[in-house]
């Protein structure tokens, strides 16, 4: 191929690229169970995990498969492999995928009531938050109130704001201080403080782990509900946009020790929108 033809070849691929992203939109799912089907809505800002549970849909991993676990005002789970022709009572676990992908957290996207997610290993083992696609969960949860949500912003920020306050304000720190205080070095004194204060409330403002509910997870969360506590730890990738009255009914399902449904939910998932 001669120079020219490499150029206009290399100049139509970046243009269909570029086409091809522009085009991209959110996917539609259909999840057909024995107690009624639950239509989902795949991000198209989460475009890993959209497209891994795209192709697992189209390999049929889920077909078969059970929401096996269930947990009324938290989590309705399935996918798993093992739970393909479990017999009752079998207790059910992720299967023998090790697949995981990275995070894809979003702050416009939380666990209000039908969030799809994917649920991933503990922290221990998994410090980067990495997402095991191999099944999912949809958030059931409950309503929350403000005075609630409020409390739950200082239970994670306040221990954080100390945290970060000893990391700036040690001990030396706090000696140089006192000496500037007892000498009337107010000049020196201010400018230390001033760079320790800007410090602190960088690092705060900026953490990942600090907590605020903006006005759309208050609003969901104090009217659908949702499971707040799972946000910024487990990546949601879509939405339930039809059939939350199954969704209820699988979560009303009486449950065994393990938390899995006596009367088996047995699925079979089909695209119907890429």
């Amino acid at each position: 191929m001669n120079l020219s033809k490499k150029i206009g070849f290399t100049i139509t691929m970046l243009l269909l690229a570029t086409f091809s992203f522009g085009q991209a939109s959110n996917s539609i799912v259909l999840i057909e169970t024995n107690m009624g089907n639950i239509k989902l809505m795949l991000y198209k800002e989460t475009p890993k995990h959209r497209q891994n549970f795209l192709q697992l849909v189209e390999n049929g991993h889920f077909d078969g498969t059970l929401f096996y676990r269930v947990i009324k005002g938290f989590v309705a789970q399935g996918g798993s492999q093992d739970s393909r022709n479990a017999p009752a009572g079998k207790m059910i676990g992720y299967g023998d995928s090790n697949r995981s992908i990275d995070s894809e957290f979003n702050p416009q996207f939380f666990h209000k009531k039908g969030a799809l997610a994917a649920p991933r290993k503990p922290d221990k083992v998994n410090i980067f938050k990495e997402s095991d696609v191999s099944q999912f969960y949809i958030a059931l949860g409950r309503i929350y109130t403000n005075k609630e949500l409020d409390l739950m912003e200082k239970e994670v920020n306040v221990p954080l704001r100390k945290k970060i306050v000893k990391k700036y304000l040690t001990n030396s720190k706090r000696v140089v201080l006192d000496s500037l205080k007892k000498a009337n070095k107010v000049e020196e004194f201010r400018a230390i403080a001033k760079t320790i204060k800007e410090s602190i409330a960088f690092e705060y403002n900026s953490s990942p782990e600090r907590l605020e509910f903006s006005e759309d997870r208050r609003k969901a969360y104090t009217t659908v509900g949702g499971v707040p506590h799972l946000d910024n730890n487990y990546t949601v990738f879509g939405e339930v946009i039809n059939g939350f009255d199954v969704l209820d009914k699988i979560a009303n399902l009486t449950t065994d020790a393990n938390d899995r449904p006596y009367e088996d939910v047995k699925m079979k998932v089909k695209i119907l929108k890429y």
